[in-house]
């Protein structure tokens, strides 16, 4: 499977953050790092973008109101 890159728009799209958000969460380790595309240019890995949101549908899925539950506990 070829590799895509997506650029910052579609990342905002499909992700729904601001650009200060992903820059942020970028900077604290809890976002894909972007890959350099040249002098001024950067994108974002699709797989690792889509495996991102996976991460946290998950996450969502197992809190509830900001506590954790137990696995079959939906």
């Amino acid at each position: 499977m070829a590799n895509m890159i997506l650029r910052l728009p579609a990342v905002k799209t499909r992700t729904g953050l601001s650009r200060s958000t992903i820059y942020l969460r970028v900077a604290e380790g809890r976002f894909p790092k972007p890959i350099s595309l040249g002098a001024r240019a950067v994108g974002w890995v699709d797989a690792e973008v889509e495996a991102w949101l996976a991460g946290q549908i998950e996450l969502s899925r197992r809190t509830q109101g900001g506590r954790l539950l137990a696995p079959g506990s939906h």
